[in-house]
């Protein structure tokens, strides 16, 4: 004899779903493509990828950095996460969205170059001659300021995005990191071809410039130049790398 067992109703988790206007449910995304997997349900994803997310936005390290520290900031709505940067930040509705969580992911990024480098700071020295204990605060006096990291961090989006979903870039000045492979990755961030936020609304003449043909590929493939000495490099990328290695440990020493 057959015996037939009741259907178990679907379990559905305690917590509430994302809001409807969140897209990018499919779990499946790579290429282009792979920063949806990370809009529909950023919780699910470890804090060593997932900086923070609210009902707008998602913070997350970039995959690849090409600086020591490197963010990304997505929006979650799919009437914006699915628009061309320079279209969607020419609009004042995004733009005014954008800025307050950008200058949060700063913050955030700032304080982790001071966590990482602020040993070594000469600007940081007597704020963490304190914070170690080595010296007393007295009662009345104020902890030093200390290295404002927040002016070594760059905000900003690429002329011609690599992925498919807008993130906006939130990384430190130094483009020291393993993942600086080529020419272009250094370009993409060290010429024009990096639209700061602070630029928007675009002026007329940096639209032109933007939407000139072949003008982003000329860009990416100019002359390589030290962000920090403006030593030129021609196209030779190995040697410039070794020189930011020395930028790096002078640039973290001030």
């Amino acid at each position: 004899m057959s015996s037939s067992r009741p259907k178990r109703p679907n379990s559905s988790p305690t917590s509430s779903p994302p809001p409807k206007k969140i897209a990018n449910s499919n779990p499946f995304h790579f290429g282009r493509a792979g920063l949806g997997a990370y809009l529909s349900d950023p919780s699910s994803h470890p804090a060593s990828r997932v900086i923070y997310h609210n009902s707008s936005f998602v913070a997350i390290h970039d995959l690849y950095p090409k600086s020591s520290v490197h963010a990304l900031l997505i929006p979650r709505e799919e009437r914006w996460n699915g628009m061309h940067p320079k279209i969607a930040l020419s609009n004042p509705e995004f733009l005014e969205m954008v800025r307050p969580e950008a200058e949060r992911l700063k913050g955030i990024v700032a304080s982790e170059l001071r966590r990482k480098y602020g040993a070594e700071s000469a600007e940081d020295f007597q704020r963490q001659r304190i914070l170690n204990g080595e010296v007393n605060l007295d009662d009345d006096a104020e902890m030093p300021e200390g290295r404002d990291w927040e002016k070594d961090v760059v905000i900003g989006i690429h002329m011609h995005p690599s992925m498919d979903h807008l993130h906006i870039h939130v990384l430190s000045v130094d483009r020291y990191s393993s993942c600086l492979k080529k020419r272009k990755h250094y370009n993409s961030f060290a010429t024009p071809f990096f639209v700061n936020l602070s630029e928007f609304p675009l002026s007329e003449e940096r639209k032109e410039a933007l939407d000139r043909r072949g003008q982003g590929k000329a860009w990416l493939e100019e002359n390589l130049k030290c962000w920090r000495c403006s030593m030129q490099f021609g196209n030779k990328f190995s040697k410039l790398k070794d020189h930011l290695e020395l930028e790096f440990d002078e640039w973290k020493k001030k």
